[in-house]
């Protein structure tokens, strides 16, 4: 299977699935992933880029990506684009990945990058409907990221509610630290969401909602049988 994670900073693929990503690379499957920002300029401590390509490069080789696609989308302006603009960029990607299955930001997520990713990512899943000799979609899963996506305070917008738990264990715990430890200036001291001890709990609670050992938890919202 080909699984595709769009996402619109680098660190996000990692917060939100890197569990998941790194299961599915040692099952076999072609696991690749899709950065909107590449450069991710408005981050506070940000390291040069080149440094951030390094970082994204250590992080995607522990989990075991295949391959990463950067776009160079303004920062915190997505809003700002044109939204056929990020839905032709995704589009390219999703034919370049030959996607099976895709994961991407919940709409609800407070993040506006995050937002416009969503929504430009489930309109381009659309695409064989308009080009009947692309590859359809099977599956599109919104994930949540720590520090953002329980921010989702606007009421009027359906929030993340999981429905599927994929169960990472202790190792897949312990890798998707690894992986997020690569990236300097993203992990903080607890209590802050994205410390070591709330992805440790949060894995932990997710693994108690279904009864697995440790899980990270997404939001099926599409599915596609023949």
């Amino acid at each position: 299977m080909n699984y595709l994670f769009v996402v619109a900073h680098p660190d996000d693929e990692v917060l939100g699935a890197g569990g998941t990503i790194g299961k599915l690379a040692e099952e076999g499957n072609k696991v690749e992933v899709c950065i909107l920002c590449g450069e991710a300029k408005a981050r506070k401590n940000r390291p040069k880029i080149n440094k951030l390509r390094q970082d994204l490069i250590n992080c995607c080789k522990i989990l075991g990506v295949r391959k990463v696609y950067l776009g160079n989308f303004p920062n915190i302006e997505f809003n700002t684009v044109p939204h056929i603009r990020l839905v032709q960029f995704i589009e390219e990607i999703l034919i370049a990945s030959a996607a099976d299955v895709v994961f991407t930001h919940h709409p609800a997520d407070v993040n506006n990058d995050h937002h416009q990713t969503s929504l430009a990512c489930q309109a381009a899943i659309r695409l064989f409907q308009r080009n009947t000799d692309r590859k359809p979609v099977k599956e599109l899963f919104f994930m949540e990221i720590p520090s953002s996506t329980e921010w989702s305070l606007n009421s009027s917008l359906h929030p993340f509610i999981p429905n599927v738990f994929i169960e990472i264990k202790e190792s897949g715990l312990l890798k998707k630290l690894d992986a997020l430890s690569q990236y300097e200036g993203v992990m903080r001291e607890y209590p802050h969401p994205r410390s070591e001890e709330a992805i440790k709990g949060l894995a932990s609670f997710r693994g108690c909602q279904a009864g697995l050992l440790y899980a990270e938890g997404f939001e099926l919202v599409f599915k596609r049988e023949v």
